[in-house]
């Protein structure tokens, strides 16, 4: 009884924090509502007894991604009138992408017969000596070892994407070439001089 009252609370407060996330007018208290959706979520997580998902969510959402944004929103100077024209003028896609999920989520939940048969052979090799975390890296490295690659190499792309389209190259600025260091000739470079040497007075001690 007391495991399913806590899995309402979660969900209900999971569904009124997104919900802040979407229509709160500052963009901090989005940000806000959304690392307390997180924490939630791995509530939720922890009732399931998937201990090291709770653990991942909570390290990885809320200490990392979700103070990333609270940074950056921080340190940018947003224009609530702007974000509104552009929210308004990508809402129909928006709506469109949003609909898209939700059939798909009403048909895994009225035809799970599609996935039966993926959850029995995941199921059956589950086995109660071990724990969810090495249930879980079995899985990943062995049945689902080339989608696990996969998915870090499409999270590599997208970060050297993300560092190319930021990268901006300043004319003012001194940038360090290591081809033309390395390339350098040492006569060229270095220039010896001599020094004539002169008896210094003694008003100079």
């Amino acid at each position: 009884m007391f495991p399913a009252l806590l899995f309402y609370i979660f969900s209900f407060t999971i569904i009124i924090s997104s919900l802040m996330v979407i229509f709160s007018k500052d963009p901090i208290n989005s940000v806000l509502f959304l690392i307390f959706s997180f924490i939630n979520a791995s509530g939720i997580f922890l009732l399931a007894g998937a201990e090291f998902l709770a653990l991942i969510l909570v390290i990885v959402y809320v200490g990392a991604v979700a103070v990333l944004f609270l940074f950056v929103i921080m340190m940018l100077d947003f224009n609530l009138e702007n974000i509104k024209k552009e929210t308004k003028k990508y809402l129909p896609f928006g709506l469109l992408i949003g609909g898209i999920l939700f059939l798909e989520i009403i048909l895994m939940l009225y035809t799970p017969e599609i996935f039966s048969n993926e959850f029995k052979i995941i199921g059956n090799r589950i086995t109660t000596d071990l724990t969810n975390t090495e249930i879980l890296g079995n899985l990943i490295y062995t049945e689902y070892f080339l989608q696990f690659q996969i998915a870090g190499f499409i999270l590599l792309v997208a970060m050297i994407g993300a560092i190319v389209l930021t990268l901006r190259h300043r004319d003012y600025v001194r940038r360090q070439n290591i081809n033309s260091q390395i390339k350098r000739d040492p006569k060229e470079s270095i220039d010896l001089v001599d020094i004539e040497l002169t008896e210094r007075r003694n008003n100079d001690y």
